[in-house]
């Protein structure tokens, strides 16, 4: 059995239909999206009807409940953005997409499908953020430890847990759990930064390279093993969209997978 796991979309639509061409190459039997669909300064709305046509099971991110529940004003401009895009059909199919899945696999157990952990979909799963961005190039965020992670976990304990929101692609053996984040399909890099006294740590992520990521599920004789993918496809075309739509900052993390420009350098 190959199953292919997506998550953290984004509305990048040029970068989804490479990823599509690749799990039809790679002969996927299912094709799992984990959420974070729309929300950006690219392609929302034909995102999602992409994705309503294929049926494949999705649970919803963070960014679905933010963009279909709290006021214009209140948004972040990537949320903004893309539910003044959204038509009825579209935010009805977000609005019903369940917050975590279940899938059976016969003779194989289950794949657990979370965004973020089994029970938030705003917590990193396999990384924890840590005060100091910027110190000695530090990002503010490093890989989870076991202790961690056997935490967030909780008494979720399938062999398969796939999860997102990170947009770091990364295969963690938790006892007998394969974690798989198969990374972001639309973005490689944001900046997630937050005033002092806020409670939160400030952060960015980088891949480092402007490709789509995805991952490959493969079971064997030996069980269940992870692939981690990374497609071309057309960044200049979505570098250029997010520009046009006034967000420098998406711009410059298409095009490298680095963080340039962050929101808060934006007019």
């Amino acid at each position: 059995m190959r199953i292919a796991l997506v998550s953290d979309i984004h509305g990048n639509l040029p970068a989804l239909e490479a990823v599509i061409a690749e799990i039809a190459d790679a002969g996927a039997d299912l094709v799992v999206n984990l959420g974070d669909i729309v929300s950006g300064p690219l392609w929302p709305q034909e995102t999602a009807r992409r994705l309503m046509a294929l049926g494949w099971p999705t649970i919803a991110g963070n960014h679905e409940r933010q963009l279909l529940t709290q006021a214009a004003d209140r948004m972040g401009a990537s949320d903004a953005f893309a539910a003044a895009a959204l038509g009825a059909a579209e935010r009805a199919w977000l609005a019903a997409l369940p917050a975590t899945l279940t899938l059976p696999l016969p003779a194989r157990g289950q794949l657990v499908c979370v965004h973020g952990t089994p029970a938030s979909d705003l917590q990193y799963l396999l990384e924890t953020t840590t005060p100091g961005l910027g110190v000695q190039g530090h990002t503010g965020i490093r890989a989870a430890t076991a202790a961690e992670l056997h935490a967030r976990l909780g008494p979720v304990r399938p062999p398969l847990l796939a999860c997102g929101h990170s947009h770091v692609p990364r295969v963690v053996a938790q006892g007998g759990t394969l974690v798989v984040n198969p990374g972001s399909v639309g973005l490689q890099a944001y900046d997630d930064l937050h005033p002092p006294g806020s409670g939160r740590d400030s952060h960015w992520v980088e891949n480092g390279s402007p490709l789509a990521r995805w991952a490959l599920l493969v079971h064997g004789p030996a069980g269940w093993r992870a692939e981690l993918r990374h497609t071309p496809y057309d960044v200049e075309a979505a570098a250029r969209r997010a520009e046009a739509n006034g967000r420098g900052d998406w711009a410059d993390a298409l095009r490298t997978g680095r963080v340039g420009r962050t929101e808060a350098d934006l007019p």
